[in-house]
């Protein structure tokens, strides 16, 4: 039930993710087109702003989907309710403070954007934009329990309906009226609808939550959550910092134009992450429900086949991203928009080191390990923001990736294997570092080849150029994986599990 569960979800994610980028793709094209790059730099700095303010949230998502795990398995109704009445209050605080730092920060919102020569009321824009953060914190509890109850296909399939009505509204905005505020606001209007859909869906699914609950949080499992939380406050700054100040530094450094350049690059990366990210949030609540059985030798199992799956999504994306990205981008949106290829390097580096993180996280966020490594975390960030300063310096926009690079290698040598690694597995730190070290260097070997294999040819025409690459990381990665990976016990355990996919959607086409 739970490989059937996981396996549900994913492909939801991976479809719905699918369908999301080629929207995204068409809509920044005709939003680049149309309002041109210093306004694209002022939505995605924003973005980056306001993401900011999520740090409010504390974690107290991950936290109670923890505790949600164990009541849903034993079907405790009164234990659920009382966990989502604590959620709801929490998120409507949430969504009040929210507002009021939003507010705080208006007035110093010119500082981050410098000087522009678009004829924008910026402080508009930003408010909407705190509107939008509010409003996503809005009616958006009930979520946490289709993540426990392993349904995020669910979310994701509201999610994509979201997207699409949300995008085609805002492109016919853009082409009849090239209003960028009513551009925010039907962002707004279409985030609030898509949580009133999903709170009417999980009311019909859990008709229990429906009804008020009388009892409040014992104090043990109180306590937990606020433990859990001072370990996931340092961790959401962690986060931002690392992977929300980018744009931020970008801005102050090189100018809000370069923003906007780097931004469809980011576009693609990010819609990678969603896609990864699916795919693992799908995964946490199955770890999760596996780790209460309390079993180090099947949890070490399970984790090894993980990883192993991690590891070749995590290779094929990043050099498909390397190999393909340039000339898609000048299929997209233009030659001018191209930056250079070391930058691209430091790009695909920092979003390998980013995703070969999701198996550990998957085991850390599933066993609540959030408080014990909460200054590693803020260790992270200052590496993170005193080096890409450092670096933007010296070598540019490249610099900024190089920070993030060199606070991910901290994560990986020192906390990791500390906090989740050895607790969970009773394994040394050097076992894991010999694993992720021969991960390391097959990724690179195989980028290599693949890279030389896509510039042996010269070709002209653009599209046959894109296609050519694109054969080529289909086949040249996969192929050297296979031949490296052949003989190991996680390749054959992933093998069966794909033909056990195969066989199951081939029986069931037969039965139809």
């Amino acid at each position: 039930m739970r490989v059937e569960k996981t396996i549900k979800n994913s492909i939801v994610a991976i479809i719905t993710n699918i369908v999301s980028v080629l929207i995204g793709i068409i809509a920044q094209a005709v939003f680049l087109n149309i309002m041109g790059t210093e306004y694209l730099g002022i939505n995605s700095l924003f973005s980056n702003i306001v993401s900011m303010l999520g740090i409010v949230e504390l974690g107290i998502g991950s936290a109670i989907v923890y505790h949600l795990y164990k009541p849903i398995a034993e079907n405790d109704i009164v234990r659920i309710r009382t966990l989502m009445k604590f959620y709801k209050k929490c998120y409507s605080i949430i969504a009040i403070v929210i507002l009021i730092i939003g507010m705080i920060l208006l007035p110093f919102i010119d500082i981050f954007v410098g000087e522009i020569n678009v004829d924008i009321n910026i402080y508009i824009i930003f408010i909407l934009f705190i509107i939008d953060s509010v409003a996503s914190y809005l009616l958006t509890y009930k979520r946490s329990i289709l993540y426990a109850d392993q349904r995020t296909y669910i979310v994701n399939l509201v999610h994509i309906i979201y997207l699409l009505i949300m995008n085609s509204m805002q492109i016919l905005i853009l082409i009849l009226t090239r209003n960028y505020v009513l551009y925010l606001i039907i962002k707004i209007l279409c985030r609030i609808l898509e949580n009133i859909i999903l709170n009417i869906i999980v009311n019909k699914k859990y008709p229990y939550l429906k009804e008020k609950s009388k009892e409040n949080l014992d104090k043990i499992t109180l306590l937990d959550i606020k433990t859990k939380i001072k370990g996931l406050f340092f961790h959401k700054i962690s986060s931002y910092v690392v992977n929300g100040t980018d744009n931020i530094v970008i801005s102050v450094f090189l100018g809000v134009s370069s923003v906007g350049i780097y931004s469809n690059y980011y576009m693609i990366i990010n819609a990678l992450n969603i896609l990864i990210n699916q795919i693992f949030s799908s995964i946490v609540a199955t770890v999760g429900n596996l780790l209460t059985e309390k079993n180090q030798k099947k949890n070490f199992y399970v984790y090894k086949n993980m990883l192993f799956a991690n590891f070749w999504i995590a290779t094929f994306c990043t050099i498909s991203f390397y190999c393909i990205v340039q000339d898609f981008i000048v299929l997209w949106v233009g030659e001018e928009y191209l930056l250079n290829k070391f930058i691209i390097f430091t790009i695909a580096m920092v979003f390998y080191l980013q995703t070969m993180r999701r198996t550990l996280n998957s085991f850390k966020e599933a066993n609540g390990i959030f408080f014990e490594d909460r200054y590693s975390a803020v260790a992270e960030a200052i590496i993170n923001l005193v080096t890409s300063i450092i670096f933007v310096k010296v070598l540019g926009m490249a610099g900024v990736f190089v920070g993030t690079i060199i606070s991910s290698l901290y994560i990986f040598i020192y906390a990791y294997p500390k906090y989740t690694y050895s607790p969970l597995f009773n394994k040394t730190r050097l076992e894991y570092l010999k694993e992720n070290s021969k991960y390391l260097i097959i990724f690179l070997f195989i980028g290599f080849v693949t890279y030389i294999c896509t510039n042996i040819i010269e070709i002209n025409m653009l599209m046959i150029r894109i296609l050519y690459d694109i054969i080529v990381c289909l086949v040249i990665p996969n192929i050297l994986m296979i031949v490296i990976f052949r003989k190991k016990e996680e390749f054959e355990y992933l093998k069966n599990i794909l033909i056990s996919i195969i066989n199951k959607f081939r029986f069931k086409g037969e039965k139809k």
